[in-house]
């Protein structure tokens, strides 16, 4: 585990979480944190906000409509080229 750093848990059973932490995950004090066993640890996770799930959201959205449309496009490019396909016989 990188940069791991140990904490005392108070007798309320509160552990501070570490600066650089709070910092690099934007968690400010009053914000909620999603606390879950997992095996056989403590995962601590900041829970992902209705805006953050809605950009995402959009971002594959958006992403799948560029797929569509590269696809229709190779589609077209396709059938210019190749013309009708021929009549199966068998």
């Amino acid at each position: 585990m990188a940069d791991a750093e140990k904490r005392k848990v108070g007798d309320r059973g509160q552990v501070t979480l570490p600066k650089r932490l709070r910092d690099a995950f934007d968690i400010h004090g009053g914000d909620e944190v999603t606390i879950r066993e997992e095996g056989d640890r403590i995962v601590i996770e900041k829970p992902t906000s209705r805006e953050e799930l809605a950009e995402g959201y959009r971002r594959r959205a958006d992403r799948h409509r560029e797929l569509a449309d590269e696809t229709a496009t190779l589609s077209r490019e396709a059938n210019d080229q190749l013309g009708d396909a021929p009549e199966w016989k068998e």
